[in-house]
């Protein structure tokens, strides 16, 4: 099979709507598909029996596998979710009414879904999902897409449906013996008529050929349904130690150095910023492509690009040549090699990374002098549209390090040569990609398939725990003097700014433990970890605990106007941390003879939050904070919900804020400073017992979180890092935030990790 196959209709794979339950054309849609929920039996009617509203999505996808004689697939699918059904069909059902699906069935609680990342398939690039039940993993499965962006919100739509079906096993009774009853499918399970489809196989591969450009279409997802609230997110969620200044305006895109730190001698960081009229998705998928004719058109510096492997759908290494224009006269061809790894974050924001790299496919060439490129990110990130306007927008950030000699002398030396450098025609890729798709109207402008906002049943709305996915988080979690706002962003920015110097103070915390209950005092030399407690600000190999003025967390009227405010003193206390190296990931790492809760001090205590961080690496490793409280949870608030509550509870709302305060500037752009939902990015496991509940935070089962691990291993060292850990407040009455703990990791050394035995 060549190419990817392509739709009867005028649809394509790129298409996915999220409607009302109110069309008539699938109102009596019945027997879904089951990635993971109860036994066998029965098919499941579509119709929500509580006769109440609920959401749709639909579109096309691909189906990938492997068939009974060996062979790999691509099928191109109609993929319809209903509530927490899921059916897929051959064709379009509502261009061909009364087809019947091919697979059918409920998404379950236990469905876990992966982003597996970039794959190529035939003759295009695609992003791939991976379906799997956590209770049996040989239950398995893989769609994938056209777009990232697209992917991101088939993920959004099957986590919708999950929690449809959660929702419906907290109710009990005959609605959780109707969800065990309903039918389970195993997508990578041949269909009954497998037989017959090998033996037209031939058949198959003739009609199956689509047009080779079929992944190269825009994506046709509409813009974000979350567009009511009116800030744009331009404040991180930690404080970061950057001062930009511009000193550059060249055709409508502001270049910034980074004066803060101008004088460490480790290299200068530029940056330059644009406003570009397209969505994140399509500004994303143009910058990933090496294809010389697209970029031809708006990368004046590059000459042909390579792929020379890729690696687990989120790193590849490339190799190219520069344009000889921006090279001197002796030394006119030069060729590079680098990785580029990527992600996209909770908000949709996309993060590139380039790093130098060296590759056995390409040993140095004849005629060519190879160069050492110059590290630099690319950040994406949606940007509210204005009232009335239906065209995307985005801001597009490229950060550039390059020699703080080279960068001196053009700065002081008026006839300066800086626009026939390398660094420079860097900084005006940004320039170019905005020009070439402002040029180009099939990439600005939005495709007349949007998505629509969805209308929930009114069960599920009333219900905090199980409400749909709100708004995104309008600017990030931790403070930050990055000033890549856009011109248009200047003016909320003030107001904000002033929000932001309020703070929680500790005594709104204090309403989440039991005031009948006497505190306990607690004494913090009565335990120790095996990574012990830091001096000061200067020490190594240890940890301490900062407050949580650095983060921004949800204020009381976040709901009114997405207002955030400066967080307060943690409610938690950190008493000791672990860190520790082991063979295999060790769950219920608080029931170890070594765990400080097996002292009798740590059994007097009143409570204790464990987060065991599990890191993948060879050998892994884990690292347990230990968070106590001097009084019980309050029956009733957040927290005790929090504790004593369900694992579904504690996925929606366990979120974490990270923060590099110390450490190289591209490790800090990879990690961020935006809060993340940690039970929607990885798998976490609760463990409550006596007097503590132990996180357990497998890194590993998510592949972008592997990948941003593995560049924080290699300068762990030279790193220090924020981390503050919260409950989401999602209802009025929860607000403001507070903060439940704060550890401050400085330069950890890996050979330091105490070995544990299981």
């Amino acid at each position: 099979m060549d190419a990817l196959p392509s739709p009867s209709s005028s649809s394509s794979p790129s298409t996915l709507k999220k409607v009302g339950s109110e069309r008539s054309e699938v109102s009596t849609m019945s027997g879904l598909l089951g990635l993971g929920g109860g036994g066998g039996g029965g098919g499941g009617g579509g119709e929500d029996q509580r006769g109440s509203s609920t959401f749709e999505y639909f579109g096309w996808v691909y189906h990938l596998g492997v068939n009974s004689i060996g062979h790999e697939y691509c099928h191109l699918r109609f993929l319809f979710i209903r509530g927490k059904y899921v059916e897929m069909y051959k064709r379009d059902p509502h261009e061909n009414p009364g087809i019947k699906p091919i697979r059918r069935g409920v998404v379950g609680p236990t469905l876990m879904l992966e982003e597996v990342g970039r794959r190529k398939v035939y003759y295009g690039d695609v992003y791939v999902l991976r379906f799997f039940n956590r209770l049996d993993e040989s239950k398995k499965g893989e769609i994938a897409c056209v777009t990232a962006g697209e992917a991101q919100k088939w993920l959004e739509a099957f986590d919708q449906a999950k929690q449809q079906a959660e929702f419906e096993l907290t109710r009990g009774g005959s609605a959780r013996n109707k969800l065990n009853m309903e039918t389970e499918l195993n997508l990578d399970v041949h269909r009954p008529r497998v037989r017959r489809y090998a033996s037209g196989l031939k058949k198959l591969i003739r009609i199956g050929q689509g047009p080779e450009t079929l992944l190269c279409q825009s994506s046709s997802l509409g813009a974000n349904g979350s567009t009511d609230g009116y800030f744009e997110r331009d404040i991180n969620d930690a404080i970061e130690a950057y001062e930009w200044k511009c000193v550059r305006t060249i055709n409508g895109v502001r270049i910034f150095e980074d004066v803060a730190n101008s004088e460490s001698g480790k290299g200068v960081i530029v940056k330059a910023v644009a406003v570009i009229d397209a969505s994140a998705d399509t500004a994303f998928e143009v910058l990933l492509n090496l294809g010389r004719h697209q970029r031809y058109e708006w990368d004046m510096l590059t000459g042909d690009l390579e792929l020379l492997d890729s690696y687990d759908g989120h790193l590849d290494v490339v190799y190219g040549t520069f344009d000889p224009r921006y090279l001197t006269r002796w030394h006119s061809k030069r060729d590079f090699i680098f990785s580029r790894q990527w992600f996209c974050g909770q908000d949709g924001t996309y993060t590139i990374l380039h790093f130098p790299a060296v590759h056995k496919k390409k040993p140095p060439r004849s005629g060519y002098r190879r160069t050492k490129i110059n590290p630099s990110t690319w950040e994406i990130r949606n940007l509210n549209t204005s009232m009335g306007s239906n065209t995307p927008r985005c801001l597009v950030t490229q950060m550039l390090e390059i020699n703080s000699a080279g960068w001196c002398r053009w700065k002081k030396n008026h006839c300066s040569k800086f626009e026939k450098s390398v660094p420079y025609a860097l900084l005006c890729q940004v320039g170019g990609l905005k020009e070439y798709i402002g040029a180009n109207p099939a990439l600005k402008f939005e495709s007349s398939t949007t998505v629509i906002q969805s209308k929930l049943s009114e069960v599920s709305v009333s219900n905090a725990e199980f409400e749909e996915s709100e708004v995104k988080d309008e600017f990030y979690d931790a403070m930050s003097a990055d000033s890549s706002s856009s011109d248009e962003e200047l003016d909320n920015k003030d107001s904000k700014l002033n929000l932001a110097l309020k703070r929680t103070s500790a005594a709104d915390a204090n309403k989440e433990l039991d005031s009948e209950v006497a505190p306990v005092m607690i004494d913090p030399s009565q335990f120790r970890g095996s990574l012990r407690n830091g001096k000061d600000e200067a020490d190594t190999n240890c940890w301490t605990c900062p407050s949580g003025t650095g983060f921004m967390i949800r204020g009381k009227n976040y709901l009114k106007d997405n207002s955030k405010v400066m967080g307060g003193d943690p409610l938690l206390k950190l008493i000791a941390v672990d860190w520790f190296k082991v063979d295999k990931s060790l769950d219920r790492i608080a029931l170890h003879p070594r765990s400080l809760l097996q002292s009798q001090a740590g059994k007097k205590l009143p409570f204790v939050l464990v987060i065991n961080l599990q890191v993948p690496a060879k050998p892994n490793y884990s690292l347990a904070l230990y968070y106590a409280s001097d009084r019980p949870a309050k029956p009733g608030s957040l927290f005790a919900q929090f504790v004593d509550g369900s694992d579904m509870f504690r996925d929606a709302r366990f979120k974490l804020i990270p923060s590099i305060v110390e450490g190289y500037w591209m490790v800090k752009r990879a990690v961020g400073t935006k809060a993340c939902l940690l039970g929607k990015a990885v798998t976490c496991k609760y463990f409550r017992q006596d007097n503590f509940l132990e996180i357990d935070v497998d890194i590993g089962s998510s592949s972008v979180a592997r990948s941003v691990i593995g560049l924080v291993l290699g300068y762990v060292t030279s790193i220090v890092v924020d981390l503050a850990i919260l409950i989401e407040a999602k209802e009025e009455a929860e607000l403001p935030e507070y903060i439940l703990g704060t550890v401050r990791l400085n330069r950890l050394k890996l050979d330091s990790a105490v070995r544990l035995e299981v």
